[in-house]
């Protein structure tokens, strides 16, 4: 029973003199390595990288064809059109717009200004497309 009493007060003081001592804030968080990967800012090595791999797989698809007899797809033709946003993607303009509109609302509810709707679908289009 003592041995339990002692490691939880170690415990306890412990934690109190990290969080005494740590020179790092709650908004520091989130600032290096704790980011979604949608918030990460794509490498042209990343990119590359995402380009091989599409291009195996896309490779493999066709040996697979082959075997069945069925005809092959271009292999370049097919990574640019899975790699690129099409700028005529109405349903994916709907999506950003409701984006938008939701973040507005948010920032109405702690009292900051509205975003331009319109600009800002045009900044998350553009945003998209880097990646």
């Amino acid at each position: 029973m003592w041995v339990v009493v002692g490691v939880c007060v170690v415990g306890v003081v412990g934690a109190i003199v990290a969080l005494l001592t740590s020179n790092r804030d709650w908004a520091q968080y989130g600032s290096d390595r704790l980011l979604l990967d949608s918030e990460v800012p794509r490498a042209p090595a990343a990119l590359l990288e995402r380009d091989e791999e599409v291009r195996q797989m896309l490779e493999a698809r066709n040996a697979r064809r082959r075997r069945r007899g069925e005809p092959e797809v271009d292999v370049e033709t097919e990574l640019a059109r899975l790699t690129a946003l099409a700028d005529t993607d109405g349903e994916l303009r709907d999506e950003v717009r409701q984006l938008v509109i939701a973040r507005n609302h948010r920032r109405a509810r702690t009292g900051l200004a509205p975003l331009d709707v319109e600009a800002e679908i045009a900044r998350e289009l553009s945003q998209l497309r880097e990646l």
